[in-house]
Formats: structure tokens, sequence, C-alpha cells
């Protein structure tokens, strides 16, 4: 389920940070200018990046498969490099960067889901951590 959540979590922030710089001045009219502030954005990452951390580790802990975390670590460096050291620069490398930095962190969660799934009728053997 951790990893539903994550995978939607961090397709939900690219979409956000791809479309953002086109829906600036809309956002306002709809009611929803909470969207474009730094504050969300970043909480948002924060909120993206311990879950990534929490259910990609649990899932390399019980089938010891690292494509997910290979994934997953560039990802969570792109969404930090673009919420931070990004922000005072031009939009286009700030959105480059956290969308980037999503869509790899939502692939790997998709990824460690599909993995998951793959594995449910398993044997469980002395190797298995669950």
């Amino acid at each position: 389920m951790a990893d539903r959540v994550g995978a939607v979590a961090s397709f939900l922030c690219a979409i956000h940070c791809a479309l953002l710089p086109f829906m600036l001045a809309a956002l306002p009219f709809i009611g929803m200018e909470f969207l474009a502030d730094h504050r969300f954005e970043r909480g948002f990452v924060m909120f993206a990046c311990v879950l990534a951390l929490l259910v990609l580790v649990r899932g390399f802990r019980r089938h010891r498969w690292a494509p997910p975390l290979l994934l997953a670590t560039p990802g969570l460096g792109l969404l930090l490099l673009g919420v931070t050291y990004a922000e005072s620069y031009s939009i286009a490398l700030h959105s480059a960067l956290v969308t980037c930095g999503g869509l790899l962190l939502a692939a790997a969660h998709f990824i460690n889901l599909r993995r998951d799934h793959q594995l449910d009728g398993h044997v469980h053997g002395p190797q298995c951590a669950h």
C-alpha cells in the first residue's frame, strides 16, 4: 500500500512541477495558489523522500533486489537539488530537476510494487526476510 501511495505522490509531484510554470497565472482564479508556494512544494518533496526511503529500503530488505533503490537515489537527489539549490535560479531548471526526480521516484515505486506482485507466490526460504 505504501508503494502505491509513494508512486502516486511522486507522479503527482512530477505533474505538479511540469505544469506549474504554465499554470501560475491561472492558480489564483481557481483557488489553488497554495500550489505555487515553495513551502508547499518543499513539504511535498520531503514527504515523498521520507516515504520513498522507508518503503524502498523495506522492499530491498525483503527481497534483496536493488533496481528500485538505484532509480530512487538519483531521483531523490534531483528532487532535493531542485527544491533547495535550483529554486534561486530559473523556473525552467527548477521544473526540470524536480520533474525528472519525481518521475524517477515514481518509477522506483512502480518497479518495487511490481516486484512484490511477482514474488507473491514464491516459496519462503531462509534467504527471505519476511
